[in-house]
């Protein structure tokens, strides 16, 4: 009964019988990983090593690169290694460890656009009070908050999910996720349903909420301001609406992907849609906000050319 209730072991079964392209696929993959924390780490290092970047939005952009490499080091490091294996079995305590990096990293990349999404407004909306309301102090706690209580929501559902008992051990994806686990329980989850409710509804839908009501804000008061106006305001806004709505599609066809009998799918279909959710955004964050905001282009141009200039030194 012990081993029923409690699989000491999940079955990860979305992963395909690749062949003979297993290796290719490996090294795609891993390429893939080493490119999204190489872009991410310039990023950082271009922002925290320039002063003059030291500004409440580059700092949020910081924190989404630091986020983008949380999450895929979560979601890759387990996932090259089930490419080379046969059987594609997570501990149970594996597994419940990755449900919280990946729940946590995505509710951190939610908070934080919801965050970014307030620094444009007050920017753009209320430009004479920006800095008596988005001072260093209050982007620290803004900060601490959007890492805090994601933290906090996702341990809970997470402890719960971990306490339930169990009539199978087949998870339907190439990582692990709460919902599907949620579904093999034995006994009712209204209580895991409500709580992971309310935190989906806190972490996901309200910052969603909160950004396109921002945006909403800023086009009106576009409309009433001259072309040079807009194109300033365009320029500061694009790479996050290109953000948000690469996050928000990648999020929906997460939970789609989740509510639907994904064995009906076509399987490499099914872990396209899978992967889009874990590995897209951490790839396009930091090609975003490297090429289209010109001061973070700059201190990356400065950047490569100080290290090119200082391997042709060497003799």
């Amino acid at each position: 009964m012990e081993n029923n209730t409690n699989p000491p072991y999940f079955n990860l079964t979305m992963f395909v019988n690749l062949g003979s392209y297993r290796y290719p696929t490996f090294v795609l993959c891993l390429l893939l990983y080493a490119f999204t924390v190489s872009a991410n780490l310039v990023i950082i290092l271009a922002i925290s090593q320039e002063k003059k970047l030291h500004e409440p939005m580059y700092i949020f952009i910081m924190c989404l690169s630091i986020n983008s490499m949380y999450g895929s080091a979560g979601f890759f490091l387990r996932f090259l290694r089930d490419l080379l294996s046969d059987t594609h079995m997570i501990s149970r305590s594996a597994c419940f460890t990755q449900v919280y990096i990946i729940y946590t990293y995505a509710s951190y990349e939610l908070t934080i656009l919801g965050i970014m999404a307030y620094d444009r407004y007050v920017a753009v909306c209320q430009p004479l009070h920006y800095h008596n309301k988005i001072t260093l102090k209050v982007v620290s706690k803004l900060i601490l908050l959007a890492w805090i209580y994601p933290s906090i929501s996702v341990g809970v559902c997470v402890y719960l999910s971990s306490r339930l008992p169990l009539c199978g051990n087949k998870i339907p994806k190439v990582f692990c996720a709460n919902w599907p686990v949620v579904k093999l329980s034995c006994v009712a989850t209204v209580i895991n349903n409500l709580v992971g409710m309310l935190v989906s509804t806190s972490t996901v839908f309200l910052p969603l909420a909160f950004v396109l009501y921002t945006y909403v804000r800023i086009f009106c008061v576009c409309r009433k301001r001259t072309s040079k106006f807009k194109g300033k305001v365009i320029q500061s806004c694009v790479p996050h609406i290109v953000t948000f709505v690469n996050y928000s599609i990648t999020v929906f066809c997460d939970v789609a992907l989740s509510r639907i009998n994904v064995e009906e799918l076509n399987p490499f279909l099914g872990v396209i849609l899978s992967l889009e959710f874990v590995a897209i955004p951490p790839i396009l964050n930091p090609l975003v906000y490297g090429l289209k905001l010109p001061e973070i282009r700059k201190i990356i141009t400065r950047m490569l050319s100080c290290s090119k200039h200082d391997k042709e030194a060497k003799p």
